[in-house]
């Protein structure tokens, strides 16, 4: 059991909280502007990663307090822990993956009504592997002029998978959760090599390693490059800066970011229970204006600012890495090998290319994802992809604060998309693998793949069977 110490301007409190990593700020006195809120004292949670950003600096810049909000952060354990307390109630809203409240709505390990009327931002993982199998995939990877060429399909891994398979031996990888954003990465970068990455069969089989060529586990980020060096694992997929971690450390490769494997992929966003958005109407659209305004000036003026946001980061109680490793991604760049520094400026995307608009396209890939790795194991038409995705990512209650925010004069409208936004991007071309998504049409998308499931395929007995 960990203590911190809450700061309000009358005295210091001791708070006890169970089975977390803890952390607490000051609490500013309510302003009048909260009295207008239904709920302007709020706890909200966040794991350890780069993308957490917007609540740190909507923390630290003061944007929670300018919308009346005293903002309690709180560091979590793990991604279970983020969905059981914002189910229960113990987190108004939190830092969260992507799928997961996608997930949480199909009743994949928990049931529950979790929406998003936020994206946290666009790219920011990546895959890496150790370096003894970075030395046996190393010669099957195309090189130019001397210098690896990016980015790494899987098939440069497939053989070393091959081989261990061939003498009895477990491959194993891991990523952060289930329904997580790095796990369907992780299995799309795999499956686009040839290598299946196993199916889920629930409620019987939740370990996803049905027909497996490589067995995923889940690790919890900040524990992937100390994982990786003792052996346990072989790879894994996650934020940063746990790749760059492994890179400084001297123990993994990354091979391949999640913008090279999809130009702009959805990663984060900030999820709240259903029940709660609606009792606080008005206190989550300040919540979304106070992150919408970290987002930008995590964006603004080609990333100037970005350098102290990195400082920002590196405190303890936030990420707690070292500045440089946080940098390596944050700044505009990226490192591969050690040494081989590249750049990469949109490798964390905040506000840019609408990266805080919850597109019901990318609710769908997800679903698509779960539906393809048997989590969402029968048919669904392509209704119910369109309709799951409206049920749970929300632009209309983003845009309330978007328009809030250029009334405001604190935002311009063309800062914005459009209010004719359908919430569906055009069909997407760039795929490493090269299978264009069109999230009006999840059933022809997920018939174009090798290794998946499609149509009416079920995962049963062990194996995939129908048509």
């Amino acid at each position: 059991m960990k203590y911190a110490k809450i700061f309000t301007l009358r005295k210091p409190m001791i708070a006890c909280f169970t089975a977390l990593t803890l952390l607490s700020f000051s609490v500013v006195p309510v302003t009048n502007a909260a009295e207008k809120l239904e709920k302007p004292n709020l706890k909200l949670g966040f794991i350890k990663l780069t993308d957490m950003a917007p609540f740190a600096i909507a923390y630290e810049k003061g944007f929670f307090k300018d919308e009346g909000l005293n903002v309690q952060l709180e560091a979590q354990a793990n991604w279970k822990v983020v969905l059981d307390r914002v189910v229960s109630g113990e987190l108004d809203g939190s830092h969260m993956l992507a799928p997961v409240p996608l997930g949480a709505s199909v009743g994949f390990g928990a049931k529950a009504d979790i929406i998003t009327a936020f994206s946290m931002g666009l790219n920011g993982s990546a895959i890496t592997v150790s370096n003894d199998i970075w030395k046996q995939m190393k010669p099957n990877v195309p090189v130019k002029d001397g210098v690896v060429v990016h980015p790494i399909k899987a098939d440069a891994l497939k053989p070393v998978v091959d081989l261990y398979k061939s003498k009895g031996k477990p491959f194993n990888m891991a990523m952060t959760f289930p329904v997580s954003s790095h796990n369907f990465k992780l299995r799309y970068w795999l499956a686009g090599g040839g290598i299946s990455p196993g199916y889920y069969a629930p409620p019987q089989d939740t370990s996803g390693q049905v027909d497996a060529s490589v067995m995923l586990s889940v690790t919890p980020p900040p524990q992937m490059p100390a994982t990786m060096e003792a052996g346990t694992i072989f790879g894994f997929c996650v934020g940063e800066p746990w790749n760059q971690q492994a890179v400084a450390k001297g123990v993994g490769v990354p091979v391949i970011t999640d913008d090279e494997m999809w130009k702009d992929i959805p990663e984060k966003v900030f999820g709240v229970n259903k029940a709660w958005a609606e009792k606080n109407p008005k206190t989550h659209v300040a919540v979304v204006k106070a992150l919408i305004r970290a987002s930008m000036w995590l964006d603004a003026d080609n990333n100037k600012n970005r350098a102290e946001a990195v400082k920002i980061l590196s405190q303890s109680k936030y990420v707690g890495a070292d500045e440089k490793v946080i940098a390596n991604s944050m700044t505009g760049t990226f490192e591969y090998e050690k040494g081989d520094k590249r750049a990469l400026p949109d490798f964390n995307l905040f506000f840019r290319n609408n990266a805080t608009y919850p597109y019901y396209s990318g609710a769908v890939w997800y679903l698509t994802q779960m539906r393809r790795w048997g989590q969402i194991n029968e048919y669904k038409d392509d209704a119910w992809y369109i309709d799951t995705a409206k049920k749970v990512y929300r632009p209309d209650i983003y845009m309330l604060a978007a328009d809030a925010l250029v009334a405001d004069k604190k935002a311009k409208a063309e800062d914005f998309p459009a209010k004719t936004e359908t919430g569906f991007k055009p069909e997407q071309a760039y795929f490493i693998d090269g299978v264009a998504f069109d999230g009006t049409k999840p059933n022809d998308y997920l018939a174009k793949f090798a290794i998946g499931l499609k149509g009416k395929q079920v995962v049963a007995g062990g194996k995939v069977t129908g048509e």
